[in-house]
C-alpha cells in the first residue's frame, strides 16, 4: 500500500525497462508498476530501451555482455545492474556493474542484487523498511535511491562505482549463508 504512493512521494514517474524478466527483474517490475512507474520488461528476445528513464539488468552475469548486444536504445541510459557472480564473470571487467556501464556508456549503480526477490511480496509487512545495499556513480545515485524506496527498501549507500565488487563479493561471502533474509544497516543509535 505505501509502495502504491511511493513514486509520488519520490516526484517523478520513470519509464524504466528491465533486462531479465525473472525473479527479480520480473518481481522489481511489479513492484515498481505498483508505485506507479511505466515498466517494460524484455527478455531473451531483447528489445528497445530508447524510451527508458531508468534501466535494470538482471540476467545471469555470464550472459551480461549478449543480454545488452540484444537489446538497442542504451546508450547513456541510467542503468542498475543487479547482477550477481554466480555463473561467472569477465575478468577484464573490475566489476559485473563495470561490465554493464562498458555497453551502456552511461551512469550506472550496484543495486538490488543483495535482495531476495521470493521475499518481495513480504516487504510491506516489515516493521522497519529493510535496506538495499547500493554502490553508485554519482549521475545514478538519485534515480536508485528513488527506485530503491519506490521498492520498499531503504537506500544503504555504500559508496561508488569503484566498491560494486566488494557488494558483488559480499553476497556469496556472507549473504547467500543466511536463510532468505531482510537487513538494515544502522549507525549507532539509529533504529
Amino acid at each position: 500500500m505505501n509502495r502504491q504512493l511511493a513514486a509520488f512521494r519520490g516526484g517523478i514517474t520513470l519509464n524504466i525497462t528491465t533486462i531479465g524478466s525473472g525473479t527479480i527483474g520480473g518481481g522489481l517490475g511489479r513492484i515498481w508498476e505498483q508505485a506507479g512507474h511505466k515498466v517494460t520488461l524484455l527478455g531473451h528476445d531483447g528489445g528497445d530501451a530508447s524510451g527508458a528513464d531508468a534501466v535494470l539488468v538482471a540476467v545471469p552475469s555470464g550472459s551480461i555482455s549478449d543480454a545488452l548486444d540484444s537489446v538497442t536504445g542504451l546508450e547513456g541510459k541510467v542503468t542498475i545492474d543487479a547482477t550477481n557472480a554466480f555463473t561467472g564473470r569477465d575478468d577484464q571487467y573490475e566489476s559485473l556493474a563495470h561490465e554493464v556501464k562498458a555497453h551502456t556508456k552511461g551512469p550506472v549503480a550496484k543495486a538490488f542484487n543483495a535482495t531476495v526477490g521470493i521475499l518481495f511480496d513480504q516487504i510491506d509487512g516489515q516493521r522497519v523498511r529493510p535496506g538495499c545495499l547500493y554502490a553508485a556513480d554519482d549521475e545514478a545515485r538519485d534515480v536508485t535511491q528513488q527506485l530503491i524506496r519506490d521498492a520498499g527498501y531503504e537506500p544503504e549507500n555504500i559508496g561508488g562505482l569503484e566498491n560494486a565488487r566488494a557488494l558483488e563479493d559480499f553476497v556469496p561471502g556472507v549473504f547467500l549463508k543466511l536463510a532468505p533474509a531482510f537487513y538494515r544497516f544502522a549507525a549507532p543509535g539509529e533504529l
